[in-house]
């Protein structure tokens, strides 16, 4: 009985474990990183005390779907500008949140998406982007 709660334990621990975003440290980790494996980057500009982005946090980025697709294909860095996180000028927004993909040397595939994007729409735009990093690769 003992072995029993164990392995359950251990089976509870390791699914919580997995049910993250594997954010980069920051961004130069992540671009780093991106160039490492050759993985498309998600780059989130995000505040603590924006509505939108605790919406995003709370619903899309909690999405096992979407959390398993971004650890498997992607390299994702959130930065939060109230915590004066490092941001490429180039891609600061004035609005939060803003969602940007990035090639895996840091340049902008396409313009930001902005706001709170539901988990079905987010993973159509994964789609799209690893598509279309497949074929520009740089």
């Amino acid at each position: 009985m003992r072995k029993f709660f164990i392995f359950l334990l251990m089976g509870i621990l390791v699914n919580l474990m997995g049910s993250e975003i594997k954010w980069a440290k920051d961004y130069n980790e992540g671009i780093k990183s991106a160039q490492a494996s050759s993985k498309p980057v998600l780059f989130v500009s995000s505040r603590h005390s924006c509505k939108y982005c605790v919406v995003l946090d709370e619903t899309t980025f909690k999405d096992k779907r979407v959390i398993e697709e971004l650890n498997k294909s992607f390299v994702s860095i959130i930065s939060y500008s109230d915590e004066n996180d490092y941001m490429p000028r180039e891609l600061w927004q004035p609005g939060t949140p803003a969602i940007w993909f990035l090639y895996s040397k840091g340049e902008p595939m396409f313009q930001p998406l902005m706001g709170a994007i539901d988990p079905e729409n987010f993973l159509k735009a994964l789609a799209i982007v690893k598509e279309e990093f497949t074929k520009g690769k740089k």
